[in-house]
């Protein structure tokens, strides 16, 4: 059963993993054996970030670019793998919020949410895609939100741009299954990150959050692992286009 979720000898791209849910991955990713190339616009983060998992026993690769530059995308996965080796695995974790009344939202950092969010994910996607339609096989997965399905006030932008990677996630699946490629998105609860630290120190909005949610807790980076090897690992071979939420329960219930 365990070579089911056995990621040796696979190679896997994460973006935006620094730091945060994408770096979470990325370890994960390793310790079910996978090869590391993680992404970011940040090299010195990415240099430590890489330190940090190569001295843990992963092999780790770093590849630089901003996910919302289509030539910059193209360019870097193409150089990757003539130079490298081929990517068999990738998450577009990638992306960003903005918080503010939404009759107050102003609209370059529309335009940056959308950008970052949702044209990062096609690009990359499309990068990555192309090698691996050459090969008849790939597993791509696109970090969707809890905000997928659900709405909260100040984040609109943010919840269009959730909802429009589901259904590229399922786009992507209905154009590239039949060249052998799995894609799916999993979307991620509320979990103590740097970039939620302001939430989870709000006692109020933690308060709510632990009664809102069935499992009454702020999610840990580490449990979305399990759900991140499964999707990547020869034990989803038939499982394609699907949105699996990992939250607590907080989808299930009113």
């Amino acid at each position: 059963m365990n070579s089911l979720f056995d990621l040796t000898g696979a190679r896997a791209l994460v973006t935006g993993s620094s730091q945060g849910i994408g770096f979470a991955l990325a370890r994960g990713l390793a310790q079910a054996g996978a090869e590391i190339v993680l992404n970011g616009r940040t090299v010195p983060k990415l240099e430590a970030a890489a330190e940090t998992l190569r001295s843990e026993g992963a092999n780790v690769h770093v590849l630089p670019f901003d996910t919302t530059d289509h030539g910059a995308v193209r360019a870097a996965v193409d150089g990757f793998e003539e130079g490298t080796g081929q990517i068999d695995i990738l998450v577009n974790n990638a992306g960003m919020t903005y918080r503010t009344p939404l009759e107050d939202f102003p609209p370059e950092q529309f335009e940056k949410v959308m950008a970052t969010n949702v044209s990062g994910v096609f690009n990359t996607g499309q990068a990555v895609a192309r090698h691996m339609i050459g090969r008849g096989a790939g597993k791509i997965v696109n970090i969707c939100s809890v905000q997928t399905a659900l709405a909260r006030p100040g984040i609109a932008p943010y919840m269009a741009s959730k909802g429009a990677v589901a259904n590229l996630t399922k786009g992507m699946c209905t154009d590239w299954a039949p060249k052998g490629l799995q894609v799916n998105g999993l979307a991620p609860g509320y979990f103590q990150t740097e970039l939620t630290d302001a939430l989870v120190k709000d006692a109020e909005f933690t308060a709510w959050l632990s009664k809102r949610t069935p499992a009454g807790r702020w999610g840990k980076v580490e449990e979305l692992v399990g759900a991140c090897v499964f999707l990547c690992s020869p034990g989803a071979g038939f499982v394609n286009g699907h949105i699996l939420f990992v939250d607590g329960g907080i989808t299930a219930c009113l």
